[in-house]
């Protein structure tokens, strides 16, 4: 599975932005979808995380409310809509696919390149 993600840019607080990662491949709908982050100096974290069929999503608390991710399994594509950003929401964000529900990288087989989301205050 090749993973390219799109869709950041540059935003002021409480904007808004949707990020998509669409995947090559026949079997994208039997893979599980995460999105991850990485702000400068800090560790990759998770954000959100979606079902294969895409009936159960899972957010971390910090964007809970204000982050929603979807998929669309006909066009191979997983979205990130973000709203009400705020500064720390600066991150590269990545897209990842895993064959197992989870919220730990290591746990992701495929990843997408990383796009680039930065909140100005």
């Amino acid at each position: 599975v090749q993973l390219q993600a799109s869709g950041g840019g540059l935003v002021q607080t409480g904007g808004s932005l949707r990020l998509s990662c669409a995947a090559s491949g026949r079997t994208f709908s039997s893979y599980v979808m995460g999105w991850f982050r990485q702000a400068p100096g800090k560790e990759r974290e998770f954000v959100s995380v979606i079902s294969r069929s895409g009936e159960s999503t899972y957010h971390a608390n910090s964007v809970k409310g204000r982050f929603t991710m979807s998929r669309d399994n006909a066009k191979h594509t997983v979205y990130l809509q973000m709203n009400s950003l705020k500064p720390e929401d600066t991150a590269v964000y990545y897209c990842a696919a895993s064959k197992t529900w989870s919220v730990v990288s290591s746990t992701y087989d495929y990843w997408g390149q990383g796009t680039q989301v930065t909140v100005s205050s």
